[in-house]
């Protein structure tokens, strides 16, 4: 069963974040409504948190092919990619991963900002850093997607070996398994295997992006 547990945000108000002291937006730069009435919808951070191998970017993927086709402008950050040069060199403990999420989420802040529909595929293991992430995004443009595959079933699938590996003990600080997943309290919406393929999935992702009125201006 489909499960939303965040109460619908009220009428959203688009604004220009806050910025870190001593830094300045000019007035000369577009506003974040004026791009997003060129893109004929809202710009936005869909969060997809989840154990390796959940199927995070699987539905990503599907939910990106599927704005895509209607006309909508997104973008799919992956923590693979993303830890292939933005996040190079970054390890596992808590303070890399935290580091990590936090390059994740100001990317991800700049993509909505300039009205595109950032789609995050990242582990992002503690609700501490999941919460930053959607106070510095702002509420009305965050979606925190759980997908909340079960460790047995995640570790079934392994199509990288990392749990084996995990396991063995040839790699630390593995999420699930010898580091902390902390599930998230509250989430927009949660997605188990039992709601359907990826692109079914997918389909119940949109739904809240249409209910949340992310689809247009």
């Amino acid at each position: 069963m489909l499960e939303t547990d965040r109460m619908p945000e009220s009428e959203p108000v688009v604004e220009r974040a806050a910025v870190r002291p001593g830094a300045e937006w000019s007035d000369a730069t577009l506003t974040a409504a004026e791009r997003e009435t060129l893109a004929g919808h809202r710009g936005g951070v869909v969060w997809f948190t989840g154990l390796s191998g959940s199927g995070k970017t699987t539905v990503a993927q599907q939910l990106d092919r599927r704005l895509h086709a209607a006309g909508k402008r997104s973008f799919l950050l992956d923590g693979d990619v993303m830890r292939d040069g933005i996040t190079k060199g970054l390890g596992f403990g808590r303070e890399d991963r935290e580091e990590n999420l936090r390059r994740f989420t100001e990317v991800a802040h700049l993509f909505a900002e300039a009205g595109v529909i950032a789609l995050v595929s990242a582990i992002a293991p503690y609700e501490d850093a999941r919460e930053r992430a959607r106070q510095r995004i702002g509420a009305a443009r965050f979606v925190l997607v759980h997908v909340a595959t079960p460790l047995a079933v995640c570790e079934s699938r392994d199509p990288k070996g990392l749990y084996k590996a995990a396991r063995s003990g040839k790699i630390p600080d593995f999420t699930g398994i010898s580091s902390p997943y902390e599930d998230p309290p509250v989430a927009d919406l949660r997605l188990r295997p039992e709601d359907g393929d990826p692109l079914a999935q997918a389909e119940a992702v949109w739904r809240v992006l249409e209910r949340r009125g992310f689809l247009s201006v």
